[in-house]
């Protein structure tokens, strides 16, 4: 591990847009490894003289990097940029913030549509069958590379959840403060059915061709929307699609009687499965859909969820959402009850909000102010 220092204010490590191929190599819990690793990420604000400010945010299926910049593809603020940034929550003035796109994903780090160094060609379906534990193992790499031993707190929601949940396990000395939002630390039968969906719709479209459709640019984009579309479902919650959509008709004063997009729930997700095939590749969602269906934090302790948080040394928080379906607060509760059990430090908030999963990623002043007191200020953690 490279030992921390304080980088020069003009360290080309830290900074927006920044990308790095660190040898390794890393060892995949599949059996196989990945060298070199590409990873993309980005910082915002300064470490520290002895770096130990470091806070780590980890994305979600579809996030990115671009937790609080503009998307370079969308042009759409950073997905978290509510949160993070000078005087927020996750305050920039006071923490050095690194978001890094995880193994598998499209926006630059090693994933099916980076080029295999053995074959010179996109990696495609040949890339290694990845995990959220190897998600993690790569983000310790670049740590190591940024001179960061310890990180002052590791923060993610959803997937970014199952990160911020695995880190302080696997790496007990190096995170001091674990922040999970609406997540969960095993996928259920119900998630891994929804995403199974999503892949069949990815692979029974006749342009995915076992995933080599790199070459000539044509995508699956009609499987890949439809699996946006089915995931998307599960993000929000019936109160929430029944408060924005009921039964209104899309443009139109009386049905058709046909399969346009009579209903505006219909228009919305519609909207929703093309708008994601623009910045989104295909192949990475079946790899990232399947990490999570594989997760499952107990096997880090033979089966005992205790056991395996038993290994932690940080402090936790919990926040679940009283809508959300796809990690409902008994998931969160369960993990706490492994937490205690364990004599981890541990708290844990259900906060109320009508927008089912999703609410993680929304305005929620309450929400802020549950982070800016677990994160307090750099050095304070």
């Amino acid at each position: 591990m490279t030992s921390a220092a304080s980088p020069a204010a003009d360290d080309s490590r830290f900074g927006r847009d920044r990308k790095v191929s660190l040898m390794g190599p890393l060892p995949l819990d599949c059996g196989a490894e990945l060298s070199p690793v590409e990873l993309a990420y980005e910082s915002y604000g300064t470490l520290n003289a002895d770096a130990s400010n470091a806070v780590l945010v980890c994305h979600a299926l579809t996030g990115d990097q671009y937790v609080a910049s503009e998307h370079p593809v969308t042009g759409k603020p950073g997905w978290w940029a509510r949160l993070v940034g000078p005087g927020k929550p996750v305050d920039t003035d006071h923490f050095c913030v690194i978001c890094v796109n995880v193994i598998g994903s499209c926006m630059g780090s090693s994933g099916p549509a980076t080029i295999n160094p053995a074959t010179d060609a996109p990696w495609g379906m040949d890339f290694p069958v990845i995990t959220i534990a190897d998600m993690v193992r790569a983000q310790a790499l670049l740590l190591d590379h940024l001179g960061i031993e310890k990180l002052a707190a590791v923060v993610g929601g959803s997937m970014g959840g199952m990160q911020a949940l695995s880190w302080p396990v696997l790496f007990p000395d190096r995170v001091q403060a674990s922040l999970v939002i609406a997540s969960a630390a095993r996928h259920s039968a119900q998630n891994i059915a929804f995403h199974e969906v999503g892949r069949q719709a990815i692979m029974a479209d006749p342009r995915w061709r076992g995933g080599a459709y790199y070459a000539d640019g044509d995508a699956p984009a009609s499987g890949l929307a439809v699996a946006r579309m089915a995931a998307h479902i599960t993000y929000l919650s019936e109160a929430g699609l029944t408060e924005k959509f009921g039964r209104r008709l899309q443009d139109r004063d009386a049905k058709s009687f046909g399969f346009d997009a009579d209903f505006q729930v219909e228009s919305y997700l519609r909207h929703q499965g093309i708008s994601f095939v623009d910045r989104f590749d295909a192949n990475s969602y079946l790899y990232i859909t399947r990490a999570m269906d594989y997760f499952d934090l107990a096997d880090q302790g033979d089966g005992s969820l205790a056991q395996a948080l038993g290994r932690a040394k940080a402090r936790f928080c919990l926040i679940s959402f009283d809508t959300d379906w796809l990690y409902p607060t008994a998931e969160s509760r369960r993990i706490v009850h492994a937490l205690n059990a364990a004599g981890a430090e541990a708290s844990f908030v259900e906060l109320s909000s009508p927008f089912g999963h999703d609410a993680f990623l929304l305005e929620n002043p309450e929400m802020d102010r549950v982070v800016s007191g677990f994160l307090g200020n750099g050095g304070e953690v």
